[in-house]
């Protein structure tokens, strides 16, 4: 309808003024809730041409529109703004072929481009924590979002597995562990190595501690620390191929893949492809040498290697170290070359990574085009805000920070509980109350995180996104079973879900009209890289589903047209619901 007006519009300036004017003058938009119409033309740009007052060039435009398009039922004027009323029959004609289309919305799949999402990306030294559960929900539903919009997409992360962090957990487990593994401890692969990671820290803290108390200067006994200087020691060793060593590092990590998998899978999280800092921290130094042959970066006294970006207004970025060791720019420049390497047809790469690392960024993406990387241009920092629990509500195993394990394992915890106060759940099994307690907690968990705005930073209230109402994932859930529960019903009954003619009251055509914004809303989402505006577009339609289901009788209608069209238009938006929700990862039940 929006192209058909532009169309016309542009005929009517034509016809009433003379004048043919390009395409682009007319902006169509969304008639505001406030005032009576569906779609509004802002008449200002035409004023020259027509050497008439707001009000006159509107109705000039309104007529002519009005006997020219025929589901143009009429029009009003708002100073500058033309707001035209759509027919009831043009908007029956939209539902119907709403109602029949499969994966509504969705563009047809590998229409688009070849699109690479990197989230995730932990160390592996400790657990995942509540910043991991952000990045990876967001990570995924980008990835789920350009999926619908026909995009091929690659998940990936690069996984932390190298480093003086890792060798402290190792050393720690050598000192204090007396062999303990996940099978002999009960404890999740990651779980342990991060308690050891936390021994080390103790013991650390202890011996610097005691060498200040011999009149040691702090920052030197922190250097001089002998459990500190072992774990330098030990990834010299590492860097070396020390056997010894390899293996150790080898087995500790394999603990806490096995407990990372958990965790994703928990969380329902995938990725396509895994990329291991072992294996790239090397990456890029041939790219920098390279780079200083060509005089692209330069060299300092100490023989430490710079890029100058001083046209970019950003300072200088050291990529070599004076002894000939790189810097992590240094790997993520080689990273993502080897990234486009192996997917030549890669047409954008995305890094879901906090906010604070919004400069190292900036700086990465200005590299790699200095380099010559048209590509980079494709590269996209996917920065979000950080995420907090109200204070005092929960302390991680360090103390420091909010394991992932435990909050989802408190958000079930929380939707069992839930449920079973509102006593709804007679006649389910236990697997399938478990399923329930599942989709729920988790859902509350996803959905609030993902309702924010990306760039905000926020915090995470575990009560208050398990609640049945307001803008939270079981409010949405729960639409999703009532009307599962309406169609068992109607199913029951005999009741047919096809119609004809109907006559639509003012709540049935919002509805309409709301589900007809869906694949636009899919379109912006994935432009922005926001699931947020995917969440709050679904809460709206919720809010208006359920205002009709509380108002106009469905099972109980008289009229059997009406009574059918109401069943289809619930079933459909109950398709919507579920595949909005997909999007964001997040399940929704029949039973609730």
């Amino acid at each position: 309808m929006e192209k058909l007006l532009i169309d016309k519009v542009v005929e009517g300036i034509k016809h009433l003024y003379g004048v043919k004017i390009d395409e682009k003058l007319v902006q169509v938009q969304k008639t505001r809730q406030e005032f009576a119409g569906d779609l509004t033309v802002v008449v200002f740009p035409f004023l020259k041409i027509s050497k008439k007052s707001p009000e006159l060039t509107a109705g000039d435009i309104g007529n002519f529109i009005k006997e020219n398009i025929e589901e143009i039922v009429g029009y009003n004027v708002v100073k500058g703004f033309l707001n035209f009323s759509i027919t009831s029959t043009y908007w029956l004609n939209v539902f119907n072929t709403i109602s029949k289309t499969t994966n509504y919305g969705f563009a047809k799949p590998n229409s688009g481009n070849t699109i690479m999402v990197e989230y995730s990306s932990p160390n592996t030294n400790k657990p995942l924590h509540l910043g991991h559960l952000r990045n990876n929900f967001l990570g995924y539903a980008v990835a789920e979002i350009l999926k619908a919009l026909g995009h091929q997409v690659v998940k990936t992360q690069i996984i932390n597995d190298r480093g003086i962090h890792i060798c402290k957990s190792m050393l720690a487990w050598q000192k204090f562990g007396k062999g303990e593994t996940p099978e002999n401890s009960g404890l999740k692969g990651d779980h342990l190595v991060g308690k050891y990671y936390v021994e080390f820290d103790k013991a650390y803290k202890e011996e610097i501690k005691t060498l200040v108390e011999k009149g040691v200067d702090k920052e030197l006994a922190e250097k001089e620390a002998s459990i500190f200087v072992k774990a330098q020691e030990m990834l010299r060793k590492w860097e070396d191929g020390d056997e010894e060593v390899r293996t150790l590092w080898k087995k500790m990590n394999s603990w806490v893949y096995d407990g990372f998998a958990v965790t994703y899978q928990t969380m329902g999280v995938n990725f396509d492809e895994l990329y291991y800092e072992s294996d790239t921290y090397l990456l890029g130094k041939d790219v920098v040498a390279e780079g200083l042959a060509k005089k692209i970066f330069y060299q300092k006294e100490d023989n430490s290697v710079w890029c100058d970006l001083s046209s970019e207004k950003i300072d200088d970025k050291l990529l070599l170290r004076s002894d000939g060791t790189s810097v992590y720019m240094t790997q993520d420049v080689g990273t993502a070359i080897e990234r486009y390497k192996k997917h030549p047809d890669l047409s954008g790469m995305i890094y879901t990574v906090g906010n604070e690392q919004n400069h190292h960024f900036k700086v990465l993406f200005a590299i790699l085009k200095k380099l010559g990387y048209q590509w980079a241009d494709g590269c996209f920092h996917l920065s979000y805000g950080m995420i907090e629990l109200p204070e005092g509500k929960m302390k991680s195993r360090e103390g420091t920070v909010v394991d992932a394990d435990d909050l989802m394992e408190m958000m079930v915890n929380d939707a069992k509980e839930m449920t079973q106060n509102r006593g709804q759940i007679e006649g389910m099994t236990n697997e399938e109350k478990e399923a329930l307690y599942a989709t729920i907690g988790l859902g509350s968990l996803k959905y609030f995180l993902l309702k924010v705005d990306p760039k905000k930073g926020m915090v995470f209230n575990p009560a208050e996104s398990i609640d049945l109402n307001g803008n939270t994932g079981p409010f949405i859930q729960y639409a999703h079973a009532r009307i599962q529960s309406l169609l068992r019903k109607a199913a029951e009954l005999g009741f047919s879900k096809k119609y004809q003619a109907v006559e639509m009251n003012e709540k049935e055509l919002e509805l309409i009209k709301l589900m007809n914004d869906y694949p636009v809303i899919i379109k912006e989402a994935g432009a922005n890289y926001s699931p947020a505006l995917i969440a709050n577009y679904i809460f709206n339609l919720v809010k208006e589903f359920n205002n009709f289901y509380q108002t106009v009788p469905i099972l109980k209608e008289e009229d059997l047209e009406k009574l059918a069209f109401r069943i289809c238009l619930s079933e459909t938006i109950g398709k919507i619901i579920k595949s909005t929700m997909s999007l964001l990862g997040v399940k929704v039940p029949d039973k609730m």
